[in-house]
């Protein structure tokens, strides 16, 4: 009996006590924080809890990015059973805005030489808000970074001056002001700092363990990725402008179908991507209004005033459109000129095309009888006579005397006679 009860606990405490091969999960965050960058790092945090992984090791490199976004990541990263070290790397990296809040929450935060972190102040997305809404905005983050550093036993001060004065700063000062907790080279001399380092968890006291541990470097999936691309303002600006322009077509010419499908996705993706984005929509009806106008020049003669409307409203509506002091939540202008010239280009050539099809001569039905040359078979008077045209005999009549044999037009049809005039002799 004793040796069957010792069995099942040796069986239970291989089960469930992490695996001597558990290894340290590497993550590379090297773009904007969005709600795709917070759930990569969701997955992977639980994905190393449930492999007992000594470590989850994420290596950033960003500009910032969402506020909500932010957040889901440093509660996943306070709530992680896995220790987790932020390592801004490589030489040149930075930690800012958001990535600077996310490197305070982690249980450890490094830097490599020449890396900066910092500028956390709060940006507003969209129209402007006013002072008192600003000054709560500011607030709440400050007292969110404080709140963040007092928990993990970094300077107070000195997260409060990055988000509120927007102070960015380098590697060595950041280490000085009790920001970070070291400095390394690179990985190797990462983990060689970090490992048998005492990390105070809750009310626990945990040795990284980490000699001989495998890195294992986690990627994003291809839906992460698809979903990460189309995050990019100058896709899903471009991913907009295609769905606008396949709706339309559609409406205008039912029946195709693949303009609708393409537009139809397209616009989903853009859509998509703008709940990361700060999205104007006076610049999403502009840019509508634009094609509208556009579209409109095929039907309605406006002498090139509607296409000119057009092409200014889609320029106005571009700029717009994203409505944000960072560069990476604002559109190239390389995309926007390039977008609306090719928009327009395209239009302007289709506009061309169909107004010399409205003006070329009709060819067939009773359009097209008129202005066509034939010969009199008889001679024709107002009470009428036979001419040969189009390769027809046709009863025509003429206000003039008209000698049989002589060239003639027709001037008119009515009913089954044709009106004709004579030629003038060549």
């Amino acid at each position: 009996m004793r040796l069957i009860v010792l069995g099942i606990a040796l069986f239970a405490f291989a089960t469930l006590a992490p695996a001597d091969g558990a290894g340290i999960r590497a993550l590379g965050i090297s773009a904007p924080i969005t709600p795709i960058t917070a759930h990569f790092l969701h997955r992977n945090l639980n994905e190393a809890a449930r492999r007992h992984d000594r470590l989850v090791l994420i290596e950033m490199d960003t500009p910032g990015g969402l506020d909500t976004a932010m957040r889901e990541m440093v509660r996943d990263i306070m709530a992680s059973p896995v220790p987790v070290v932020v390592y801004v790397a490589p030489s040149g990296a930075r930690a800012a805005s958001a990535g600077a809040i996310i490197a305070l929450a982690a249980d450890v935060a490094a830097m490599a030489p020449g890396t900066t972190i910092g500028a956390a102040h709060p940006v507003a997305l969209g129209e402007k808000s006013d002072k008192t809404m600003e000054a709560k905005v500011v607030n709440d983050a400050v007292a969110y970074a404080e709140g963040i550093a007092r928990t993990r036993g970094r300077d107070e001060a000195l997260a409060r001056q990055m988000v509120r004065d927007s102070l960015s700063v380098s590697a060595e000062r950041a280490l000085a002001g009790k920001v970070i907790d070291l400095i390394a080279r690179d990985r190797k001399d990462l983990l060689q700092q970090l490992d048998g380092r005492h990390l105070r968890r809750g009310a626990q006291d945990t040795v990284l363990r980490l000699a001989g541990a495998e890195v294992v470097t986690a990627e994003m999936g291809s839906a992460e990725r698809i979903l990460s691309a189309i995050s990019n303002p100058n896709i899903a600006y471009v991913l907009m402008m295609l769905g606008m322009m396949g709706l339309f077509f559609e409406l205008s010419n039912p029946g195709a179908i693949l303009p609708g499908v393409v537009g139809g996705i397209c616009l989903i993706l853009a859509f998509f991507a703008f709940q990361a984005l700060p999205v104007n929509y006076a610049g999403i009806l502009l840019i509508l209004l634009a094609l509208v106008f556009l579209v409109a020049e095929i039907k309605v003669v406006s002498h090139g005033m509607l296409t000119v409307g057009g092409v200014v409203s889609m320029i106005l509506g571009s700029l717009l459109l994203f409505e944000s002091s960072a560069p990476f939540l604002r559109v190239s202008w390389s995309v926007i000129a390039v977008t609306v010239l090719s928009t327009t280009g395209f239009f302007v050539v289709v506009i061309t095309k169909a107004l010399r099809v409205h003006r070329r001569q009709p060819v067939t039905g009773r359009e097209g009888l008129i202005g066509q040359a034939g010969t009199a078979e008889s001679g024709i008077a107002r009470a009428g006579g036979k001419v040969f045209v189009t390769g027809e005999y046709w009863d025509a009549w003429s206000d003039e005397a008209i000698d049989a044999g002589s060239r003639i037009t027709v001037e008119g049809v009515e009913g089954m006679r044709l009106k004709v005039k004579r030629l003038p002799e060549r």
